[in-house]
């Protein structure tokens, strides 16, 4: 299996709070599709994930940050649900910031590089 070659050069940025709380391009991801869809399952199936899977992130995101990322409420007659906190959308909003600076940091660099090695992917 091929990996994709990412167009700005990044391929993965994880950052690191503390011991327990961290987040990468998954759990963000993850949350993108929790605030989009208002569902752990929805975005889990759209990321390919088992329910269980995204359910254990979750988990692991707001324990490890010692507060709710993510709230959720049982199906039901009431459909159930789930939404980022505000702590939530805050931790996703500093990441994806934190994503774009570093591609505009990285990308001179990135472009002599692939300058560099240009005729290797012809």
């Amino acid at each position: 299996m091929t990996k994709p070659v990412h167009s700005h050069g990044l391929g993965h940025l994880r950052v690191v709070i503390s011991e327990t709380a961290y987040i990468g391009p998954g759990r963000a991801d993850l949350l993108e599709g929790i605030a989009r869809t208002g569902s752990i399952s929805a975005a889990g199936k759209a990321m390919g994930m088992s329910y269980k899977r995204a359910w254990g992130l979750v988990q692991a995101l707001n324990d490890g940050f010692g507060q709710p990322l993510v709230t959720s409420s049982r199906g039901g007659a009431a459909q159930g649900g789930a939404s980022l906190t505000p702590l939530g959308e805050a931790v996703l909003e500093r990441y994806r910031a934190m994503q774009h600076k570093t591609e505009l940091a990285i990308a001179e660099d990135v472009r002599a590089l692939r300058a560099k090695f240009s005729d290797i992917s012809k």
